[in-house]
């Protein structure tokens, strides 16, 4: 199985329609989206081409195979709009390995949940990373929108080889593998 990990879209359909390319060039299976879907939130500019109702549809293309995560940016009201269930978080099977998937804002490498993972993918900190620690994976796609701290736009791959971080062109940025 190939998952495709976004996370902080902040209602930019730019990228939302960029999620789709992406999609068919990764040939992936699910697509998690790890929370921050379509406000932008009061620290945050208004990312490009801010759509979130058409953002909204760019998902629903993907809801046999989609699984979204609540952001803290994200209200019950954006559920009401959306073809989609929200998770506050989830347990995954992805290729034999629990992934416990969060936006990050509550559960992170620094403040852990109680559920036994493998891999613990959340994004929040629009900052992309593939970190090990204590026998454990900690993901991070960055934001597709609005990266931070001099990283680039990025989403993550995981498939039955390893887990990788990309630049929106498809160029590993770094990579864990199994």
């Amino acid at each position: 199985m190939k998952a495709l990990f976004f996370s902080d879209i902040h209602g930019s359909l730019y990228y939302a329609n960029m999620i789709k390319e992406i999609f068919i060039r990764e040939h992936a299976d699910i697509l998690v989206v790890l929370g921050d879907l379509y406000y932008h939130g009061p620290r945050n500019e208004l990312t490009q081409e801010y759509d979130p109702m058409k953002v909204s549809e760019v998902l629903s293309l993907y809801k046999k195979c989609l699984y979204v995560i609540r952001g803290n940016c994200d209200a019950e009201i954006d559920e009401m709009i959306s073809d989609f269930m929200f998770y506050d978080n989830l347990l995954l099977d992805i290729n034999g390995k629990k992934v416990f998937c969060s936006h990050g804002h509550k559960y992170n490498i620094d403040n852990l949940p109680k559920q036994d993972f493998d891999v613990m993918a959340y994004g929040h900190f629009h900052t992309g990373f593939i970190l090990e620690n204590d026998g454990r994976l900690f993901i991070n796609p960055g934001s597709i929108s609005l990266p931070r701290n001099g990283s680039v736009n990025s989403y993550i791959i995981f498939d039955e080889k390893g887990i990788y971080l990309k630049d929106v062109g498809g160029n590993v940025i770094e990579g864990a593998m199994f």
